[in-house]
């Protein structure tokens, strides 16, 4: 005979405000099987849990029911309770009455009409649960941390420090990411170059780190503890182990004219380069498309000339099969396409330039050698434009590829920009076009006021409608100033748009892989914003840096630890615990028709040939179903694909589902 007890939550006023708590306890009294019923102000608090465990006791419960928020939030929490109490922890189910019904209602009768309905659903279904014991499964204690900027950098290193093996993959021939081509960072103005090499140095040497530079993550599959990824390696057509990173090669290469990526397009590299001088690992990289002897076995300067014999021609690309405890992603963003943005003329001059572009030509070992000058005829520009929030903070629909969100950076490296033009070149008028001006971190404000007082930048808040190119080279830039009501036209030299960031485009498809969840935006979504914000929804899977939404390198930073705390702590255990909601199939009635196991995103469903005795007494062999329950996750995919009903889920069985539809619809 069932013994439920049903606990209804207020949550504050959470709950309380739109649903009449005490009345929703006192109708579930005649639910069948229910022998106590109560509620409590905070059912998540030590209070609420141990008036759950006592009445488990007094009672003899067979069954808990606590109608409450999300089970996201607290089902850990009160199976916990339910389990010092004696009672299997699958024996407990959570009605939603706070997401799914108070925070979605304004009138306290429907609420609380709806309260009761869901948790007549749980009830229903708790009735029918069965007592679940879980697996255990073994960790693998290696972590892949897949994109390869400062997030990647400091997640490896700290995970390598609590002395487990970690593996980078970085789709660039070089890790360093973004900061490797800014110059300066805000607020302090230090060197980022020379805050980042250390790291990189440190990622090379470290014992623990292995670096697979120019690569992609190919396949992920496997569970928590237990991932199986592969890795292509594609062909440098260079050997890493023999190349010593000289440089000779780069300069004796004919083909010079192919525009150089990590300057932006500024200046030229040739078919055999090494994008920077800091470079980790420091080899040279061949680029397939331009060279001579790849494209029509011409040419070959570069194998006569290197000494170490290092370069090989007929190199292929390798693919890596490596498994894996913990999975961090790391993929880092890119700025939007600014040229749809016509107004701007960022296609028609090349003294329109974005923010990044304005960087290389800033920075000391940029193109230039740190000598601001404009790109179109090499003279310094007078007067310097700066427009905020080019492809931020969009209504919809963002026809031109803009975003809707703020992309929370702009602001802060703008006013850093403008302090270093004014400090190389005092004579140089800098204005600042704005929407808002947001500076949430530490001395943000400060510096910002440090940019309009001390070195007088002209910060106008206002649009800039239109930049048009002049005859004699400038460009005349027409835009209002909201606070005196005013249009302005500027005579400018240059034009830095600060476009919006957005997440890198492999984000797409690794999260594909991985089973990790996205939201509008491509940015991954973590577990839970507030409680649980470097962790994906998918067990293993952790965050950090820009991939997870925008932010700042400090904040990546600190993300990034965060990530990493998180995977020294799945890895230092020997094993983890299985969820047991996993699939059942029932031999009976499986027809070996294979449907389950091409819709499984684990690999856990497999087949196999098993003897069934006929009522004649002879045997008959049929294909049937089997589920791995270490590796299924219980998502349930393959109990819809399965057309003869023979897949089930233990834990959310199709009779337990029906009998919360009918508790719904009586």
């Amino acid at each position: 005979m069932q013994r439920i007890g049903v606990f209804v939550c207020h949550c504050g006023t959470n709950i309380a405000a739109t649903v009449d708590v005490k009345a929703v306890a006192e109708e579930l009294k005649n639910e069948p099987g229910v022998v106590f019923t109560a509620d409590y102000q905070y059912m998540c608090s030590e209070a609420g849990q141990n008036l759950i465990q006592d009445t488990i006791r007094n009672e003899r419960l067979t069954g808990v029911v606590v109608c409450s928020c999300s089970p996201r939030m607290h089902e850990a929490t009160f199976r916990k309770a339910a389990a010092k109490a004696g009672l299997n922890s699958y024996m407990v189910e959570v009605a939603n009455i706070r997401e799914q019904c108070s925070w979605i209602h304004k009138d306290k009768v429907s609420g609380t009409e709806k309260a009761i309905i869901l948790a007549r659903a749980a009830i229903a279904k708790v009735q029918l649960n069965a007592p679940l014991t879980p697996g255990q499964t073994p960790v693998t204690k290696r972590a892949l941390v897949i994109g390869g900027g400062i997030a990647g950098i400091q997640c490896a290193l700290d995970i390598a420090d609590a002395g487990y093996e970690v593996d980078i993959v970085e789709k660039k021939s070089t890790i360093g990411g973004k900061m490797t081509q800014i110059d300066k960072t805000f607020p302090t103005l230090d060197c980022a170059s020379c805050i980042l090499t250390p790291k990189m140095v440190e990622v090379a040497q470290n014992e623990k780190i292995h670096i697979y530079s120019y690569s992609e993550v190919e396949a992920v599959t496997g569970f928590v503890g237990n991932f199986d990824v592969k890795i292509r390696k594609k062909a440098r057509y260079v050997d890493e182990t023999k190349c010593t990173g000289c440089g000779e090669c780069t300069t004796k290469c004919p083909m010079k004219k192919i525009p150089n990526e990590f300057n932006m397009g500024f200046d030229n590299r040739s078919a055999i380069y090494i994008p920077f001088a800091q470079a980790v690992p420091k080899v040279a990289t061949i680029d397939p498309d331009h060279c001579n002897m790849l494209k029509n076995g011409k040419c070959g300067v570069c194998a006569k000339i290197c000494t170490a014999n290092a370069i090989d021609y007929k190199q292929q690309d390798q693919i890596i099969e490596e498994k894996y405890g913990a999975i961090v992603a790391a993929t880092g963003y890119n700025h939007i396409d600014v040229s749809k943005y016509d107004e701007f003329a960022y296609n028609q001059s090349k003294d329109v330039v974005t923010s990044l572009e304005f960087e290389r030509l800033m920075n000391a070992a940029g193109p230039t050698g740190g000598h601001l000058k404009r790109p179109s005829d090499g003279r310094d520009p007078k007067t310097i434009v700066f427009v905020q929030c080019v492809g931020s903070r969009e209504a919809p629909p963002c026809a031109k590829g803009g975003k809707e969100y703020c992309s929370k950076i702009c602001c802060m490296y703008t006013a850093k920009h403008a302090i270093l033009v004014k400090d190389h070149y005092p004579d140089t008028n800098v204005y600042v076009f704005y929407i808002d001006v947001r500076t949430p971190g530490k001395l943000f404000d400060e510096f910002y006021r440090r940019a309009v007082e001390q070195y007088g930048v002209h910060y106008i808040k206002g649009m800039v409608g239109k930049v048009a190119p002049q005859g004699d080279g400038t460009l005349m830039v027409q835009a209002s100033d909201l606070i005196a009501n005013d249009q302005l036209h500027i005579k400018a030299d240059m034009v830095v748009l600060a476009a919006a960031i957005e997440p890198d485009k492999s984000a797409r498809h690794l999260a594909t892989m991985l089973t990790a969840s996205m939201d509008t935006n491509d940015f991954f979504t973590e577990a839970h914003a507030k409680l649980r914000p470097v962790e994906s929804p998918t067990a293993g899977v952790f965050l950090a840096g820009v991939a997870q939404g925008p932010k700042d390198i400090p904040e990546t930073v600190v993300q990034a630890g965060a990530a990493a705390s998180k995977v020294i702590g799945l890895l230092s255990k020997d094993q983890l615990t299985g969820n047991p909601c996993v699939a059942n199939p029932d031999e009976l009635m499986c027809n070996g028709c294979s449907s389950c196991e091409k819709v499984c995103p684990y690999g856990a469903i497999t087949y196999a040939d098993k003897e069934f005795r006929q009522p004649d007494r002879t045997v008959a062999i049929r294909r049937v179903a089997q589920v791995n329950p270490a590796v299924c996750q219980g998502c349930g995919a393959c109990t819809v694909a399965c057309p003869s009903g023979a897949m089930d889920l233990k834990g959310f069985t199709n009779k337990q589902i029906m009998a919360e539809v009918d508790a719904i619809c009586r």
